[in-house]
């Protein structure tokens, strides 16, 4: 993975967050622009046409908005003027996020000590405080058009410092504003957004039962025992635990159990416990059974087509987390506390779920790996040895559409975290698409799946250029969660369909290969594309690729 290039920009001396940044992010590559010198970086960056840095813009308002200095040292200045220049600042914002690959800007904030106008200091038109949480209002309105500029929440770093947070000496003496632990906190939220923005971010949660999803051992003490809900702070605290999961399966996190228990008895509890509020239908997958849970990871990795890294491992034993970080060191493994009255603020401090956008596929996510359980049962059910078979009792079918303002975000999605069958591995930003999409002879189509047991989404990406007369398939991609469904064949169907409807007698695909995306190569070599060396295929013929029995188009 490549260098991650981040610039820091300030008004007041922030020499004291690079190192964090740089623990926070391996092999980061950090630059800290001259000090004070604001509106100067700003007009650099401006002047490059690329700019592939990470910049953190942290300002003082009053070291950028003169009207709101102004205002602090008692002269007559109205709210509404400071907020006229906040917007003149904000336009300055929205040029310089083009030419970053991200912008981040720390809210404005103020010491706790400065009162003001103390107990009417959130008066409006009158108190500080609430100007400024106005101002803040206005530079995260930057977001709703912005793709690539954050707000990040840097009151939340000066509470979590406390009273400390602003060491007076140190900025008479060095003019840094904030102290070690401020810069420490923001570095710790830069890394998890960068993170995000790079397809970092974790997708899985994989649960214990026993002690850490509800109270109590349910081999020892029968399921109308164990602690959820009810009236004492055991029980409450559990509730809430699985209240925050839900929150966030909700956002699209999936959810599995890894539990040493029987299987039957422990589905039992889910379902029939009146307090219980994960179900069955909100677990993607389970291997509930005695045997070693970093065996039953791995299988659960590849039943859901996730890689290690993707897991977050959850459960109170700490022989199990012990376990697991020494035979998987590829899944997350927080720490866990003993009272579970602190489960759900743990929970929550985790930082490995952010992600720069919440999409529709997103949103349900988790009922797409639930659908596809539910596949898998019915072949088992059903006792359908012929994958042929099963797939035509699954009546699939696909839409395809071209790019377009509603299906951008995800398509960024899909380029930036598809990664098994991937042809190129491309990444693109979603400006870098907007611009490709733009050249001549360029086009690109999104693939919608769906079937009988759900809607799968927007799950492939199919894009192809024309250079001097040579047309070159420079993207092939579809979602781990639908591959093995012969949709890949579907897609290489409706690329040649095109090319003959356009009178293009030969298609080229050159497979890049990466740690990951050997299926693609299979994929390739599997089918009647011919191989002209060992990574370079070519389609040419005066037919189509069949399109499968099994998958129709919408």
């Amino acid at each position: 993975m490549l260098s991650e290039e981040i610039q820091l920009v300030s008004n007041f001396n922030i020499h004291l967050l690079k190192p964090h940044v740089k623990k926070s992010i391996k092999d980061s590559i950090v630059d800290v622009a001259a000090y004070g010198q604001v509106f100067q970086s700003i007009t650099s960056l401006q002047e490059q046409p690329e700019y592939d840095k990470h910049v953190v813009l942290w300002t003082s308002p009053e070291g950028v908005i003169s009207k709101f200095n102004q205002l602090l040292c008692g002269k007559s200045v109205s709210h509404n003027e400071v907020l006229d220049e906040v917007k003149e600042y904000k336009n300055i914002m929205l040029t310089t996020a083009k030419h970053c690959k991200t912008l981040f800007i720390p809210t404005w904030t103020m010491p706790l000590s400065r009162r003001t106008y103390g107990m009417i200091d959130l008066k409006p038109e009158l108190g500080v405080r609430h100007l400024i949480m106005r101002m803040n209002l206005e530079l995260m309105d930057l977001m709703l058009n912005v793709p690539n500029l954050f707000v990040l929440d840097a009151d939340a770093w000066l509470k979590a410092a406390g009273a400390k947070a602003y060491p007076a000496k140190l900025y008479f003496t060095t003019k840094t504003l904030f102290s070690n632990d401020v810069f420490s906190l923001a570095a710790k939220d830069i890394a998890a957004a960068i993170n995000g923005i790079s397809g970092q971010a974790k997708k899985l949660i994989v649960l214990d039962l026993d002690n850490t999803l509800w109270g109590g051992v349910l081999g020892d003490e029968g399921w109308e025992k164990l602690k959820i809900g009810g009236h004492d702070y055991v029980g409450e605290a559990f509730l809430k635990f699985q209240n925050s999961i839900i929150g966030l399966n909700r956002r699209g996190i999936l959810l599995a159990i890894a539990s040493k228990n029987d299987e039957s008895t422990a589905l039992k509890a889910i379902e029939l416990h009146p307090e219980m509020l994960l179900k069955e239908i909100n677990f993607s997958a389970w291997r509930i059974n005695w045997n070693d849970k970093a065996k039953n990871l791995i299988e659960l990795a590849d039943e859901l087509n996730l890689g290690l890294q993707s897991m977050v491992f959850i459960d109170d034993n700490p022989v199990e987390r012990a376990r697991i970080r020494e035979a998987l060191p590829e899944v997350l493994v927080p720490e866990w506390p003993n009272d579970p009255a602190l489960y759900t603020e743990t929970l929550e401090s985790l930082r490995c779920f952010d992600a720069p956008q919440v999409t529709h596929e997103d949103l349900n996510r988790g009922k797409m790996y639930v659908a596809e359980r539910l596949r898998r049962k019915s072949r088992i059910d059903n006792e359908i040895n012929s994958s042929d078979e099963w797939l035509n009792t699954l009546e699939t079918s696909i839409h395809v559409e071209s790019l377009s303002e509603v299906n951008l975000t995800r398509v960024v999605q899909l380029f930036n975290k598809t990664n098994q069958l991937n042809l190129t591995t491309r990444r693109f930003s979603e400006s870098d698409i907007v611009e490709w999409i733009k050249i001549d002879g360029h086009e690109l189509w999104v693939i919608y799946v769906k079937d009988k047991y759900g809607d799968s989404g927007m799950s492939g990406i199919i894009s192809i250029e024309t250079v001097n007369g040579t047309t070159v398939v420079c993207d092939l991609i579809l979602s781990c969660r639908v591959m093995g469904r012969k949709i890949e064949d579907a897609m290489l169907h409706v690329v040649t369909e095109f090319a003959l409807q356009n009178k293009i007698n030969e298609l080229m695909l050159e497979y890049k290969a990466t740690e990951k995306n050997a299926p693609c190569l299979k994929m390739m070599n599997d089918s009647s594309l011919k191989k002209i060396s060992k990574h370079k295929f070519v389609w040419e013929g005066e037919v189509s690729f069949s399109l499968p029995e099994c998958i129709s188009i919408d």
